[in-house]
């Protein structure tokens, strides 16, 4: 059955057949990097805190009643009740009397503490300064699609991942018509601009070219982990594979077959470039699956990410899968290359590590007046 079957297909079907079974039958087991695994960790306590504070800051006046917060925590995932976290954080949020309804009495509702205001002025100028970057950004996610177009909430939904703003399609958007706009819920490219259309790896070694004088030809950049060893029949796929010519995410690709190496190191080109997109160079594996369409990948993308652990790694911290670009990381587990939108990102985790240190030292000194009162009982006793 299996003979008759290729003996049917073309000369051309017959190599993406062979091809297909090539790359679909190597299994990389998963191997753990505590290295990359501390970036996450570094991190997941201000990403929490930050979601808690954007979805007051996304309410009209940004203000909301501290109940309609507290509803909300299965949504945001915040396991304790908010109360705590404004206890936890107390720089962040102030507490305020007002009403829901004219006639009804006033309960406690939240809004931007002037701490907060004060990083969101400075954030809204580091935002201003790089709206270049951010458009730029854009436009090479609609250029990587297959119809230049992509749902507005894809977009919306990868915002921060990417330091789009809050206001992307309200006024960002119609800032830039000549480039970018909104149609039938889909945010489409206006027209292609020449010098967004080359990828990170492509700009690299056109660097590398001048500084040496020598052509360098594009490709991808392998980085395996310490005491991580490949075994060689996948050794020699991989070389095998880096070998064959680099194929640009912004490249027509509509005449290759979804089942060869070819198409398969476009796939790492698009997944390479749409993490070098981000501000951190990863992504939750389940958001990049939300553009497979639009990226032309198939349903079984994130086994690419296994299949080339000396270009990425996979993160199960905190139970979800992350997609990290090992090149982008220290031997440390920071990144090497600053987007300038870390810079927001730092100074808001310095207002939260900040806040969370002033709730611990006024708990050590509830502490402290409690012992002493405890003593001067004691004395008073003897």
């Amino acid at each position: 059955m299996r003979h008759s079957l290729v003996g049917s297909l073309s000369p051309h079907q017959l190599h993406s057949f062979f091809s297909l079974r090539q790359i679909s039958s190597l299994k990389v087991p998963w191997y753990k990097d505590p290295v990359l695994d501390s970036a996450i960790d570094r991190d997941k306590d201000h990403h929490l805190v930050s979601r808690v504070v954007r979805e007051v800051l996304l309410e009209p006046n940004q203000c909301i009643a501290l109940r309609y917060l507290e509803k909300r925590r299965e949504r945001l995932r915040l396991k304790i009740r908010v109360t705590t976290f404004l206890d936890w954080y107390p720089n962040l949020l102030e507490v305020y009397p007002d009403r829901i309804k004219p006639t009804s009495s006033p309960v406690p509702f939240l809004r931007p503490s002037q701490p907060l205001l004060s990083f969101l002025s400075r954030e809204s100028e580091i935002r201003s300064m790089n709206e270049p970057l951010v458009l730029a950004k854009l436009c090479k996610l609609l250029m990587i699609s297959k119809d230049r177009a992509i749902p507005m909430g894809k977009i919306v939904d990868v915002r921060q991942l990417f330091g789009f703003p809050d206001d992307l399609l309200t006024s960002f958007v119609p800032r830039h018509p000549e480039l970018v706009q909104e149609s039938n819920g889909y945010l489409h490219l206006v027209s292609w601009n020449e010098s967004y259309a080359k990828s990170v790896i492509q700009l690299r070694a056109d660097e590398e070219s001048e500084a040496i004088g020598i052509r360098v030809r594009p490709n991808f950049t392998l980085k395996l982990p310490k005491g991580f060893n490949l075994k060689k029949e996948m050794r020699e796929w991989v070389w095998d594979w880096l070998e064959l010519p680099y194929v640009s995410p912004y490249s027509d690709v509509s005449e290759l077959s979804t089942a060869s190496r070819e198409m398969e190191k476009r796939n790492i080109a698009v997944l390479h470039e749409f993490l070098s997109l981000t501000i951190q160079k990863r992504a939750p594996v389940d958001t990049i699956g939300k553009f497979c369409s639009e990226f032309r990948l198939s349903n079984a993308f994130s086994n690419a990410f296994t299949r080339h652990p000396g270009i990425f790694y996979v993160s199960l911290k905190g139970g979800i899968k992350t997609a990290m670009l090992r090149e982008a990381y220290g031997e440390d587990g920071t990144l090497l290359e600053r987007d300038p939108f870390l810079d927001a990102m730092k100074r808001f985790a310095d207002l939260v590590d900040e806040g969370h240190r002033e709730y611990l030292e006024g708990l050590k000194r509830k502490k402290q007046d409690l012992q002493r009162e405890l003593e001067l009982e004691q004395q008073q006793e003897e």
